[in-house]
């Protein structure tokens, strides 16, 4: 139960996430579908590579594959007004994404009793990986590779789950809930993470 309410909070999150960024960059139906199912089924698929487990077992998400058919064709229609309301939500459903598929992505590894440092890099790329390949194909730098804090928010599902400290729905949620904050809070306050100063120093040498 657990997996399953995470897999699908964390598809249809990212599934919109998709469909945004999409229609932001005038893509045609086709390419909606396309992102919205790469942003959605990206980052799991990357991390069944990473740990072993065969990228045929995606397939067997297949009520998954129809629900995000479902709420991509549903933004699709929705009247020009409308839309822009929902586009006003959009880094609240990429951060719902990104808490859910990384708390999934660590009690996957968590399960399969793969040390801690494979729940922590399973809960990164399970979160982050989705978005990345959704950024690329819409030409854009990554958004785990900007300014604000992304991925790092990731470890907070990888050490909690990892290390067996959370192991029930409620500490779950409580971990998702926590990523998902500290997701908005890092965009509304411009938190950083520290940067090296060579490019600094390069620029002053320059002048």
């Amino acid at each position: 139960m657990t997996w399953d309410i995470l897999n699908m909070v964390g598809t249809i999150a990212f599934a919109l996430s998709g469909v945004f960024v999409a229609m932001e960059e005038d893509y045609d139906l086709m390419g909606i579908y396309i992102l919205g199912f790469v942003t959605a089924f990206g980052g799991g698929a990357i991390r069944n590579l990473l740990i072993g487990v065969p990228v045929t077992a995606l397939w067997e998400q297949g009520s998954l594959f129809f629900i995000a058919f479902i709420i991509m064709t549903f933004a699709f229609l929705l009247p020009s007004f409308l839309f822009e309301t929902w586009m006003k939500w959009g880094l609240l459903f990429d951060a719902a994404g990104l808490g859910s598929f990384a708390v999934q992505g660590a009690i996957f590894a968590a399960e399969m009793d793969l040390p801690l440092s494979a729940a922590i890099a399973a809960a990164a790329l399970t979160g982050t990986g989705g978005g990345m390949i959704r950024d690329v194909l819409a030409g854009r730098k990554p958004i785990f590779l900007r300014n604000e804090i992304y991925i790092a928010w990731t470890m907070l599902a990888g050490i909690s789950v990892g290390t067996g400290w959370i192991q029930s729905m409620p500490g779950y949620l409580l971990v998702l809930g926590m990523i998902v904050v500290c997701r908005m809070l890092s965009v509304h306050y411009g938190w950083r993470l520290p940067k090296s100063r060579w490019h600094q120093i390069k620029k002053e040498d320059r002048s």
